[in-house]
């Protein structure tokens, strides 16, 4: 099992490339973006030194399924899929905000609630939540989006108006459209016994028109609970069972990473990339209600040059 962890095409009509953290954009005539999901792996914004196999083609296919699922609500970026680790999709101006919407008290909002923490984001939160209570309503945490190496930070409407970063008319339109994908989200989540407890989504304009654009409802961008025995664990004050990339996160932290200057990577070994191989393929079928089907990982980069270039010179 091979797994894609850097990419150097030249597509038709290429016009430059962005290597994010866990995806690499190609702008093809400043009217497109060709997304490739990487197989790379990132936890505490560091990139991990191996890459895990089929974790690009499971999440670009469960963002095209979520994507195509909620075009009713707003309109989206997507306009194909020419291979399982590629979306291509209409080139948006992004806003310089993740809006992260929350909602049960956990991860690091429960970390700063637990120290004392009682305003996130300027939302107030109320006194005597235990971890992973939900919220009466979700509440909508923005943060600013992150250089590579960088740490997104949080940021309140307030601020995000302040600044200049959208207008109250687009904060109104980008907040209407985070709560009605959360709803949705949730829904479908709730079909498959599952919670969708946070998620972040990102927009940005294209023609004067706010558009969702990247990933959506994935693993790696939301936090699951299973629904069976939600109740029972959390009224004995027990971890609930979670299906997101918090294994991730937890295995790392046991093993002495945060992302703090000076902490060393644990060492990747063969089970370890299995294993998070094996977990995400757990993820995926969870989540789509579908069986995993494994591409053929023998030339992935040169599977996707192939198709990508065939969708282009259509």
């Amino acid at each position: 099992m091979k797994a894609l962890t850097a990419t150097e095409f030249n597509f038709p009509g290429q016009k430059s490339v962005y290597h994010g953290k866990v995806r690499d954009v190609y702008n093809i005539n400043g009217e497109k973006l060709v997304m490739v999901a990487t197989d790379r792996i990132s936890a505490f914004d560091v990139v991990l030194p191996k890459g895990i196999p089929f974790k690009g083609q499971m999440l670009n296919q469960i963002a095209a399924k979520f994507l195509d699922a909620t075009t009713d609500i707003c309109p989206n970026w997507k306009m194909a899929t020419p291979d399982p680790m590629v979306t291509v999709g209409v080139m948006c101006e992004g806003f310089p905000v993740e809006m992260i919407v929350r909602g049960y008290l956990c991860g690091s909002a429960w970390r700063a609630y637990k120290s004392g923490v009682r305003e996130i984001c300027g939302v107030k939160l109320p006194e005597g939540m235990k971890e992973n209570q939900k919220f009466p309503e979700p509440i909508i945490t923005p943060t600013t989006k992150a250089e590579i190496g960088e740490h997104d930070a949080d940021i309140s409407k307030e601020e995000i108006l302040a600044q200049g970063l959208a207008t109250p008319e687009e904060y109104d339109v980008l907040e209407k459209y985070t709560m009605a994908l959360f709803k949705r989200g949730t829904e479908i989540a709730a079909e498959r016994g599952l919670i969708l407890v946070d998620t972040k989504y990102e927009f940005g304009k294209h023609d004067g028109k706010i558009y969702l654009m990247d990933e959506i409802h994935t693993p790696d961008s939301s936090r699951y609970f299973y629904s069976e025995g939600y109740e029972e664990r959390f009224a004995n004050g027990e971890p609930q069972k979670q299906l997101s990339k918090e294994f991730v996160r937890e295995w790392l932290m046991e093993n002495g990473f945060q992302g703090k200057e000076g902490q060393q990577v644990p060492e990747m070994t063969d089970e370890i990339v299995t294993s998070i191989s094996e977990r995400y393929i757990e993820l995926y079928e969870h989540i789509t209600g579908e069986k995993f089907v494994k591409e053929d990982t023998g030339n992935i980069a040169e599977r996707i040059e192939k198709n990508v270039t065939e969708y282009l010179n259509k």
